[in-house]
Order: C-alpha cells, then structure tokens, then sequence
C-alpha cells in the first residue's frame, strides 16, 4: 500500500530513552516506565503495558476548580509502554523546568508533566474572583511540561520599567514569580457607552515573561 500517508514524518517510531518527546506539532509521546500525569481524557493512544487512573487534586484543589471551572483533572498513567497525548489538535510545546523555577500556567493549557513536578493550585494575586484564568497552577521541581496553545503562542519580555498587560482570557502563562494585578483601561464613560470590549487586563510587573495566545478564548472553547 502507497501513500503520502505513510510518510516518515508520520510514523511513530519505537522510543529509544524514556520521557517526553515532540510527536509532531499537535501530539506529543511519552515514553512510560514508572509514572507520569497528564490531562484526562487526553490520551490519544497507546502500546505496553499500561493503567490509567483518575488523580484527586486534594480537597483545596476541587473546591477552587468547583467555584473556577479551572484547575487540573489530571490522571495518573502507571506501567512500561509508550503513549500519546494530544487535545483538540492544539499546537503542543515542551517546557524543561530546572530546580529552582518556577512557572504559571492556566490548567487549560496543561496536556503532560513528568511526575518528577509538583503543581499548586493558586489564586492569582490581586485578581480577586473576577476575569476569566485568574487561578493558575504553579509549576516547580525538576521535568518536562507539555503545554498546549490555540495557535502559536506569543512570549512577551516583563521588565521592571516595562510591565505587560494582558487579556485575561488570552494569557497561558507568565514566570511565577511576577507581580499580578488587574488594570482597568476603560473609562467609566465608555462603559455606559456600552464599552469596548477591553475593560480589565491582568498586569505583570518585575523581570520574566508571560505566554498569551493569538486570540480570546471562544465561548464553545471556554465550555470544553
């Protein structure tokens, strides 16, 4: 059987180490031999000998993720094989976290993490319970972080004479250990005239940098 199909670029190949690798730009595949933690229900598919299992968040974590509809439903995935990863043909980037970094990321954008990691559920400083994203996961340890974006993502420098501004429903991510706060850059006089869409942004300030996609979450992404 011929077929552009078959390409090389589309064969997965045996894993030679295990870990975290890009598949192609939408998948990534993990080589298990003990345990990793991905997204539920993101398992695409898989060989070897492998279980999957629900993993709880703590109760903090399920009552923020109730009251939020963020947060992360993770699972565990426990054995020797190989599997892969992937939601809703998003574009999938890995992140290598050394000890003594630490990381932001909306659970939204969460797909696989070594088990090596540790991750918190947090309220985002100065937020309060308005916006949308505004309780993140902080990232620490040591391993490697799949995160998935709506398109190719934008990183945007922060520095102490340059804070960045961003929309709450477009930010993925920033260095964790910037300072949060939510800005209004609308006038009270353009909300009565019904606004423009852009009333209250997160604001970044310190040295680091923050991850936003190329557009606002859709209301149909927003309720998947």
């Amino acid at each position: 059987m011929k077929s552009d199909l078959f390409a090389s670029e589309n064969m997965a190949q045996q894993a030679t180490v295990p870990g975290m690798s890009q598949q192609n730009a939408k998948s990534i595949k993990y080589a298990v031999n003990g345990e990793m933690h991905a997204r539920q229900g993101s398992m695409i598919a898989f060989r070897g000998n492998l279980q999957f299992e629900r993993k709880g968040q703590g109760i903090g974590g399920m009552l923020k993720r109730a009251v939020t509809g963020e947060g992360l439903a993770l699972m565990a995935v426990r054995g020797q094989g190989e599997a892969w990863f992937a939601h809703e043909a998003q574009n999938c980037f890995i992140v290598d976290i050394d000890q003594g970094d630490a990381l932001t990321i909306n659970g939204r954008n969460v797909l696989c993490f070594d088990a090596t990691l540790s991750y918190e559920i947090k309220t985002v400083k100065g937020a309060g319970m308005s916006g949308g994203g505004l309780f993140n996961s902080v990232f620490t340890g040591y391993g490697k972080l799949a995160v998935i974006c709506d398109g190719n993502p934008i990183v945007i420098p922060v520095t102490g004479q340059q804070p960045v501004y961003v929309d709450t429903d477009a930010v993925v991510g920033w260095s964790a250990q910037l300072n949060t706060s939510l800005h209004r850059s609308q006038s009270v006089g353009s909300m009565i005239r019904g606004g423009s869409g852009e009333a209250v942004q997160l604001m970044l300030q310190g040295e680091g940098f923050v991850i936003v996609r190329p557009s606002e979450l859709t209301p149909q992404a927003s309720a998947s």
